[in-house]
């Protein structure tokens, strides 16, 4: 890495582990290329010991806001992955948000080889279930609108938290006529129908497969991903009771 990517690592490990935010003037222009963006990501993750030197991290996040978009992709500390319901009451956020989701899991290795040559229609066999999901979003920058999305990226795509459901059997389903129903504490319940950003939550499944084995790693059984908010970005606050559920899917419960 660059001197100003190691600075950038540096004040990102410091902001999390002193729970505060950043300024992001001082940074802006020091990542060029998504793939520095991924160095810092990955150096933040190693000083902080989140994957104990596991080659492939045992859950991300992916996605984008269209299917012409670039896709982005973060590992997610364990600490913060956890089974409905879950209480994180225990954690530290500075801006929570949440974002309710279908999370997949593989069901076999995926090799290098095997990802380069999958399409969209052959990767949706390599998974084997699924699950309603909840990630709760946080940064580690002080005015998130205002910061470039490079340096969001490097800083785990502003990540705080996820819960899981109950895994069900992956089935075919008609994403379009999905419904979505998501409620913070006593606010009224967002419901969404066919909203997901890119039709398909399986659609990302080659990009992101060809992410984790661009380095020559098998990407393991039980891998598991989310895939993309129904509901954009649904601010919240410490204390406060969530519910997103998917009907025919499942639900899950936490409180942030």
């Amino acid at each position: 890495m660059t001197p100003s990517q190691t600075a950038l690592t540096d004040a990102l490990v410091a902001a999390r582990r002193g729970n505060r935010t950043l300024d992001a003037t001082p940074w802006l222009g020091t990542l060029e290329t998504d793939t520095q963006a991924y160095e810092v990501q990955d150096a933040v993750a190693a000083a902080l010991g989140w994957f104990d030197g596991r080659p492939v991290p045992g859950a991300w996040k992916s996605g984008g806001g269209s299917r012409s978009a670039t896709l982005t992709h973060a590992p997610l500390p364990p600490s913060g992955v956890r089974q409905s319901p879950a209480n994180f009451s225990d954690l530290v956020f500075n801006t929570p948000g949440i974002e309710a989701e279908i999370a997949l899991r593989l069901g076999q290795d995926v090799t290098p080889a095997q990802a380069a040559k999958l399409d969209h229609a052959s990767a949706v066999s390599l998974v084997d279930a699924m699950t309603v999901s909840v990630e709760v979003v946080d940064t580690r920058w002080q005015d998130l609108a205002s910061t470039p999305a490079l340096l969001r990226l490097a800083d785990s795509q502003v990540h705080g938290a996820l819960v899981l459901g109950e895994w069900k059997p992956y089935a075919a389903i008609d994403w379009a006529s999905q419904h979505c129903e998501a409620k913070i504490g006593d606010a009224e319940t967002v419901v969404r129908e066919g909203t997901h950003p890119l039709a398909d939550p399986t659609w990302l499944l080659p990009i992101w497969l060809r992410h984790l084995t661009r380095h020559g790693q098998t990407v393991p059984a039980g891998t598991v991903v989310t895939t993309g908010s129904w509901v954009g970005i649904l601010p919240c606050r410490r204390g406060d009771q969530v519910t997103a559920e998917f009907p025919g899917i499942g639900a899950v419960r936490l409180s942030v």
